[in-house]
């Protein structure tokens, strides 16, 4: 610990992170292994990012040259990657990057960003579960002939609760109460079929390939539309005046900075670090597996996809399907609009997983409620963490229309990464004794590389993102000097000592 435990920069030592994961009311059961671990990176990072996504970049931003801009931002995240690969073997505590922060940085650091991934995983889990109502509904319309009111079918379909997607978030909640386990084989089984239709995309698209559709492979570079400006400009523009393009080189890491999204989920991963058997072993592997896995798969779809129809006429909302469809292929139209539903069901579940553990780990240290860090004597997980979030979730799964809020989740992303680059470079200095079963290569070099790739892509979302991600950040703070930090275990062991 810092010795000022008066400060809000006060540290946690590894030890004490350690040794609180072993007392009996708030310990958590080891039982997932490294290859539940890559699946469910695999699980959480194949969603909604290669379904839509891709095909929103190739006709707006890089054309064909979109595989590029996903090689790009997957080594952003295998920087990342490396970081996370570190901390989670060396402090195998939940929490991820709220964790690692507080062993490294400090208290206040370690609650903003602690703060921050509860926002960015609540979001996450509320938009997946609406976006999978969609896909539902759309299927059972059109296969099944079954409609459901349209009043239980949720503002984007004129109605006012979306039943769907609330009952989802419900029953997923419970399969966490349960146990980690269990939602460990239902991802297993879900990725499976998620992972066969990507692979049915790239091996059925091989064949309908046509070479003059990656010409030109880079798109001549052009000016972005009109019309975007003030808040809704990049915040890199207003600062400096460089207007991002379209297409072109420079169009890549435009796309670049809008697919991340589809990235977003393997730090997810190092959550569950304190619920893994041999996380020394098995934390590097699944978070490194699941990103090279995932990145790979993203290259070829991109690649095939772009090869099938012209960049210019692809769908902006069901890239992959419409593609089959401009081949008339209706069956594999059919096979990943199924896929991209059941999919999206283990994204959801993750990204609850996630936010629970952020949440448990908090309450545990006393920064919020310790009630909630109290787990259930049979299953051994934070059952009143996940009934009372996944019961909030739901209800506003229920009750909001599906916006574009992926901004608002990347700037939280990108920012975990930020802070978890630099907690690496300052534990490496201030605690050099401590044993790391993986270590980061070429430190510091990595770490400020990372973090200067992750606040570029930061500079590229626009202004108002940055102004909304204030806002809450300052909200946090608030939050902080008015119960954490007084209520923090760090503050009364200080305060202890002073008597």
């Amino acid at each position: 610990m810092s010795k000022d435990l008066n400060s809000p920069f006060r540290t946690k030592t590894v030890e004490q992170s350690i040794r609180d994961t072993e007392e009996p009311e708030h310990a958590l059961r080891k039982s997932l292994s490294a290859w539940d671990l890559t699946v469910f990176g695999v699980g959480v990072i194949i969603g909604t990012g290669i379904f839509v996504l891709t095909g929103i970049a190739a006709r707006n931003n890089a054309g064909p040259a979109t595989a590029l801009a996903f090689v790009a931002a997957g080594i952003v995240c295998a920087l990342a990657a490396l970081c996370y690969a570190e901390f989670a073997s060396t402090v195998p505590v939940a929490g991820s990057a709220y964790t690692f922060s507080y062993a490294s940085i400090g208290e206040l650091p370690a609650w903003i960003i602690g703060w921050d991934l509860v926002l960015e995983f609540a979001l996450g889990t509320a938009v997946v579960a609406v976006g999978w109502s969609g896909y539902v509904r759309h299927l059972m319309d059109t296969n099944l002939g079954w409609t459901l009111p349209t009043s239980l079918s949720g503002p984007d379909a004129g109605g006012h609760f979306d039943l769907l997607a609330f009952l989802l978030v419900l029953v997923l909640t419970w399969i966490l109460v349960v146990g980690t386990k269990l939602s460990a084989r239902i991802t297993a089984v879900v990725v499976a079929i998620k992972v066969t239709v990507v692979l049915l995309v790239i091996i059925a698209g091989l064949f309908f390939i046509k070479a003059d559709n990656y010409s030109p492979f880079i798109p001549p570079a052009q000016p972005q539309a009109e019309g975007v400006s003030g808040w809704h400009s990049p915040l890199v523009q207003l600062l400096f005046g460089y207007e991002p393009t379209n297409f072109g080189v420079m169009g890549i890491f435009t796309a670049a900075s809008l697919i991340f999204f589809a990235f977003i989920g393997f730090d997810v991963v190092a959550t569950a670090a304190e619920e893994t058997k041999n996380p020394q072993r098995d934390m590097p592997r699944g978070i490194l597996g699941s990103l090279l896995v995932c990145t790979v798969l993203y290259v070829a779809v991109t690649l095939v996809v772009t090869g099938m129809q012209k960049y210019s006429e692809m769908s902006p909302t069901a890239p992959l399907a419409e593609a089959f469809k401009s081949v008339n292929q209706p069956f594999f139209s059919g096979a990943i609009s199924l896929g991209a539903s059941v999919g999206l069901i283990t994204v959801c579940m993750i990204l609850l997983l996630g936010q629970t553990r952020v949440f448990f780990a908090m309450s545990r240290d006393g920064l919020l409620p310790r009630v909630f860090s109290v787990t259930h004597p049979k299953y051994r997980t934070p059952y009143r963490a996940t009934m009372l979030l996944g019961g909030i979730i739901a209800v506003v799964a229920g009750f909001t229309s599906l916006e574009t809020l992926a901004e608002l989740v990347n700037i939280g992303t990108l920012f975990a990464f930020v802070v978890v680059a630099l907690g690496v470079i300052i534990l490496r200095k201030s605690r050099p004794d401590l044993h790391r079963a993986f270590r980061t290569p070429w430190v510091p070099f990595v770490p400020i590389v990372s973090i200067a790739a992750s606040f570029w892509l930061m500079l590229n979302l626009p202004a108002e993102t940055w102004l909304r991600f204030g806002i809450w950040m300052a909200i946090g703070i608030i939050v902080y000097f008015s119960y954490g930090y007084r209520n923090s275990r760090l503050h009364k062991v200080g305060q202890e000592a002073e008597f």
